[in-house]
């Protein structure tokens, strides 16, 4: 480790000259920069990651249950687990992919699970992040950039090997795949996570395209090659929003998708990888029930918690927290990316009592959480001293033939000592993880 500490200059001019950025929208601009990151790597003991590993393969199985379920048959509503009105007016709930079933019953082939560690030691969930979840292929260019620069750091430590991971997502692809090409579909280079797309288009094989480059004909999804031949496309990773997917089913104005793609999908005959409609399962609101999920579809008790949360749609919880705002975390539950989170130690007078007006007049748009005293992890400052700040992981779960954990995963920190709030569009930085293979 103090051989990545020792040539951490020669890291980071390694990602600049690679490309490795993470751009921001602020103000409606878009401003691309480098992702800063600390050569300090965060290390989970085996059996630790072990224990992980088996709550979040539960947790994403109980997930996919519920997906499969709650567009189609809908027991979970019917046996009152979860109030029909939180899933119908969840933002994520997509009427048009009612009925449709995915090739093999796979909704969330690739789930980000961003958890925190508290300073008891235990680990929490915060959020699932089904729709398309990104930053997997940070960890694994600066693994290898690391080892290009400290070979011996790598040599001389047990560590799970997290090259793997190209390969775990091809699997995935080849295992839904409806009888065609691999493709992975970008928006462009103006998306925040554009060297992500292309990165695992290298590392899994896929063909590596573009809006433009695609078309839908006879209920059957085409790549089109420079010299105009047209290849059959098995499995569509789409880095592209729902609503931005198809003008035809979603949003009528869009320029980034696929006229149609929607109607081959439904026909069986294309893998779209996240299914559309996962909104619904990484929904704020529907987070407070996935332990009644695992319960419910699993018969099993969770492995993992979640971190202490109130739904202030039922009235006990609402009346908690219009009680005690100011020790809580509120969410707005339509937001992501660290946006729409208040916390109310740092509130005004003024802005509690607008919060509390707007968790009576608005219950369902809101959950309240109590504030988890989450781990520091050491960073190296810009004068190149250890100090400490906020960190979660995004673990990030396969489900293909099998389900299963990537050995790894993004480690995100907080660039400011007094902020909690650790997201990469937020201006986090982030970490290698090591997952100690003995």
């Amino acid at each position: 480790m103090y051989g990545l500490i020792e040539h951490k200059e020669v890291i980071n001019e390694l990602l600049a000259r690679y490309g490795v950025k993470f751009g921001i929208y602020k103000n409606n601009r878009f401003n691309e920069r480098l992702f800063p990151f600390d050569t300090i790597p965060r290390i989970i003991p085996k059996n630790e990651f072990a224990f992980l590993e088996k709550g979040l393969i539960q947790r994403v199985e109980a997930l996919n249950c519920f997906l499969r379920d709650i567009y189609s048959n809908k027991f979970i509503i019917r046996d009152g687990i979860i109030p029909e009105e939180f899933v119908y007016t969840s933002v994520g709930f997509l009427p048009a992919c009612e009925g449709i079933r995915p090739p093999k019953d796979i909704f969330n082939h690739i789930s980000g699970i961003d958890l925190v560690q508290g300073k008891d030691m235990k680990w929490y969930v915060l959020e699932d992040n089904l729709r398309i979840p990104s930053g997997a292929s940070y960890p694994m260019i600066a693994r290898e950039l690391c080892r290009r620069a400290s070979p011996d750091t790598f040599q001389n430590n047990s560590v799970f090997d997290n090259r793997s991971y190209g390969n775990l997502l091809k699997e995935v692809f080849d295992y839904v795949n409806t009888d065609g090409i691999n493709v992975i579909l970008t928006p462009g280079r103006y998306n925040s996570a554009f060297f992500e797309h292309s990165y695992l288009a290298e590392k899994t094989g896929a063909v590596f395209a573009m809006p433009q480059d695609l078309f839908v004909e006879g209920n059957y999804l085409y790549y089109s090659e420079y010299s105009g031949e047209k290849k059959k496309v098995g499995t569509l990773y789409r880095r592209i929003s729902d609503e931005y997917i198809d003008p035809m089913t979603f949003y009528p104005d869009s320029l980034l998708g696929v006229p149609h793609l929607i109607d081959a999908y439904r026909a069986g005959n294309v893998a779209v990888v996240n299914a559309p409609g996962n909104g619904v399962a990484d929904d704020k609101g529907i987070y407070y029930f996935v332990p009644k999920m695992i319960e419910y579809y699993l018969h099993e008790d969770p492995i993992l918690s979640n971190a202490q949360t109130y739904l202030p749609y039922y009235e006990n919880d609402r009346k908690y927290v219009l009680e005690n705002l100011e020790n809580l975390v509120i969410k707005d539950v339509s937001e992501s990316g660290g946006y729409g989170v208040a916390f109310g130690n740092t509130m005004s007078a003024s802005d509690l009592e607008r919060f509390r007006e707007l968790i009576k007049k608005e219950p369902r748009r809101f959950i309240a959480q109590e504030v988890i005293d989450f781990q520091d992890l050491k960073v190296l400052s810009d004068d190149n001293k250890q100090v400490d700040r906020k960190a979660d992981l995004r673990a990030f779960v396969l489900y293909g033939e099998e389900i299963k954990v990537w050995r790894s995963g993004l480690t995100r920190f907080s660039q400011s000592a007094d902020s909690l709030v650790v997201n990469s569009s937020q201006g986090g930085g982030f970490k290698d993880t090591w997952v100690l293979s003995r």
